[in-house]
């Protein structure tokens, strides 16, 4: 049974955050909010929703605030996981398009394995080898169409695309110890609130000429369900860990890509190049594969 729970968890997590990115690029697209603004409002409203809904449950939220250790790693995955992955997240959709970020970011596996082989100063295994070169050419032809001559995005687009996937791997592996030790809740409000609080110290946005353009219909409908919809996807998508393997985490995840390139496909009709759709497939595959391979490799281990 919490097996199945885990599924519904991701299946719909992962649906609600593909569906974030083309209501991202429609703001972002109709709109003179600026990516930095945008991104405060989104997190601290969100943040402090989570962390006052925890209050309301009689949760001790401050807690984790007087244990030094954590507090390091909590304001860690604030700035380099929550913010990092929506900044770079959303730069690459303002960039490019909903799809292809969502894609780019799954290039998160890739540098997990690279950091690791650093680390360990050793070369990553053969099935990870193949998973790499595998998911590098359907991002090839993803980005070309299959000519060797033209690529499809900006430079720009391309560097905040890769950046996705480093802050996904952030995001994703950082705070497992956290969320083991405090609760997925905790740590995903007071990362949105210390990620939003910082950014809006950088940028100054309390300082902005754009607050006016919340108070116009659509946008504010809009900026709203990105708010609600993002923030309950996050929850969702992190609280499935708990429940199912990283097998089915990777695989059922993958909806999220095809969720954001349906959408685009009905809202803005974005229509991709048939080499391109393939790339998709590939680089979904070989992303997959990583984690299974993996996965049996380490389980053959143990019965050895």
């Amino acid at each position: 049974m919490e097996r199945w729970k885990g599924i519904l968890l991701i299946i719909v997590g992962s649906m609600m955050w593909g569906a974030t990115g083309p209501m991202m690029e429609w703001v972002l697209n109709n709109s003179n909010l600026s990516i930095s603004y945008f991104l405060t409002i989104r997190l601290v409203a969100a943040g402090t929703c989570i962390l006052v809904f925890l209050k309301l449950q009689r949760k001790q939220i401050f807690t984790i605030w007087k244990e030094i250790s954590w507090l390091k790693q909590l304001i860690i995955f604030g700035v380099l996981g929550m913010l990092g992955v929506q900044y770079t997240f959303v730069a690459a959709i303002e960039e490019s398009n909903a799809s292809i970020a969502t894609l780019l970011q799954f290039l998160g596996p890739i540098y997990i394995i690279l950091f690791v082989s650093w680390k360990n100063k050793m070369y990553p295994p053969k099935y990870q080898i193949i998973g790499i070169i595998g998911t590098l050419v359907g991002l090839f032809l993803l980005l070309t169409n299959a000519k060797l001559d033209q690529l499809l995005i900006s430079n720009e687009a391309l560097i905040w695309g890769l950046a996705v996937g480093v802050t996904f791997s952030i995001y994703t592996v950082y705070p497992a110890r956290l969320m083991k030790e405090w609760g997925v809740l905790l740590v995903v409000g007071w990362g949105m609130l210390i990620g939003g609080v910082t950014l809006a110290i950088i940028s100054g946005s309390w300082r902005s000429n754009e607050w006016d353009q919340l108070v116009h219909y659509p946008i504010n409908i809009m900026v709203l369900c990105i708010i609600s919809v993002g923030t309950i996807a996050f929850v969702l998508f992190l609280s499935s860990m708990k429940y199912i393997t990283a097998v089915e985490t990777s695989i059922l995840s993958s909806v999220e890509p095809l969720t954001a390139m349906i959408i685009s496909v009905i809202w803005f009709g974005q229509i991709l190049g048939a080499w391109q759709y393939i790339g998709v497939v590939v680089m979904l595959l070989f992303v997959t594969w990583l984690t299974v391979a993996g996965e049996i490799k380490w389980k053959f281990k143990r019965r050895k």
